[in-house]
């Protein structure tokens, strides 16, 4: 059996029950160094092998799934490996050689990046949606063009950008685009290493975002998020409120709690 294991966003005991269960019985395991801390390899067995993917091809990646055909094999990808996991060409290799295999999910570095900030990032009435994307980049050619930072900031959601700190401008001028919803007043949040020992969290606006960015130093491992919902501002959650119904709750006289006379 093959595991794709979401490692979490970098601290070790945010990885799953299930992906460290997987880790201790794992006979071989593939992780990425420049990606998910040394830290998360407690959770494997002693004797297991072990190969750091940091310089590894997709070739050499399943070279070494081939020369181990009965074994229990853990991929630990960073995050969850659902978001820019690279992990569909391995799964189309396993369903092409009839190799069994598993992907367990991780906490995203998106989860981290919220918890590092204090902010829930879905706020009635400001943002109930959630865009998770990048700049181009060098794998520009992989990038849809209806999809770029620019199209979505004109949705004005909570936006989610990985793997663009490494140009901090052209991601300020892309949020501010001619058609964007955010201003230059709009909060905006970096999470640099989010979890690891080292995190760093900066919290900015779209205007100085790109100065913000420069100034950490850091240009891997950051997420950026973006929208009004970061500014703390918030209504009452309808779920909660005494006038709201729904199948376990009854809605609320005043003077009741829970749809019970008060005592």
């Amino acid at each position: 059996m093959i595991s794709f294991v979401g490692a979490g966003p970098g601290a070790a005991d945010l990885i799953t029950l299930r992906g460290a269960q997987r880790l201790a019985a794992a006979d071989v395991v593939i992780w990425a160094s420049s990606l998910v801390p040394e830290a998360l390899l407690i959770h494997a067995r002693p004797g297991a092998e072990i190969h750091d993917s940091a310089a590894m091809t997709l070739e050499d990646v399943i070279e070494t799934y081939d020369r181990h055909p009965d074994a229990s094999i853990v991929r630990l990808h960073s995050g969850d490996p659902g978001i820019y996991g690279a992990i569909q060409e391995q799964i189309d290799w396993c369903l092409g050689n009839e190799r069994d295999f598993e992907i367990v999910p991780g906490v995203s570095s998106l989860a981290a990046a919220a918890a590092a900030i204090g902010r829930e990032l879905t706020i009635p009435k400001v943002a109930q949606s959630v865009v998770v994307t990048r700049l181009a980049g060098r794998t520009k050619a992989s990038m849809p063009p209806r999809e770029s930072v620019a199209a979505f900031a004109a949705i004005g959601a909570t936006t989610a950008i990985f793997l663009s700190a490494a140009r901090p401008k052209e991601l300020q001028d892309e949020l501010l685009g001619p058609s964007s919803a955010y201003t230059a007043d709009t909060p905006a949040a970096i999470v640099v290493r989010a979890s690891w020992p080292d995190e760093q969290v900066v919290v900015t606006t779209v205007g100085q975002l790109a100065h913000e960015l420069v100034a950490t130093g850091a240009t891997t491992t950051v997420m950026v998020l973006v929208g009004p919902a970061l500014s703390g501002l918030a209504e009452r959650s309808h779920l909660y409120s005494p006038d709201f119904a729904h199948r376990f709750r009854r809605r609320s006289r005043p003077g009741t709690t829970s749809g019970r006379p008060a005592q």
